[in-house]
């Protein structure tokens, strides 16, 4: 009689568990959502279930896809990349105001940003 109280538990503990590993670790990526064009849903429909969470590593890789456009950014724009603060987005802004920049070469070429810079904002800026 004893071990069957803690058998009895054990095992449903255990089934309802082997559920819950039995997901997949890969998922297709979301599509985006589409505008609502439907009258709400009545309330007697039960709601879905919760999808987990995206993984934290995802998010980042998504703000870094977005290139800054180095003649058209805000000041609070460029000083979110890597190695540019107030002073050198400022002194980038005053360099485009002279004449765009037509490309890397020539961003590079009028010397608004220090080598060691250059070579981190290169992938994340376009013109």
């Amino acid at each position: 009689m004893t071990m069957s109280r803690f058998l009895i538990p054990l095992v449903a503990l255990a089934a309802m568990g082997g559920q819950a590993f039995a997901q997949t670790a890969t998922q297709a990526p979301a599509k985006p959502a589409a505008p609502v064009t439907a009258p709400a849903a009545p309330a007697t429909q039960a709601a879905p279930a919760a999808k987990p969470a995206a993984p934290a590593a995802a998010q980042p890789a998504a703000t870094q896809a977005k290139k800054i456009n180095i003649n058209t950014a805000t000041a609070a724009e460029l000083d979110t990349l890597k190695g540019i603060g107030e002073a050198r987005s400022k002194k980038i802004i005053e360099e485009r105001s002279k004449a765009k920049f037509k490309d890397f070469a020539d961003l590079v070429k009028r010397g608004t940003l220090p080598s060691n810079v250059e070579a981190d904002i290169k992938d994340k800026i376009t013109f």
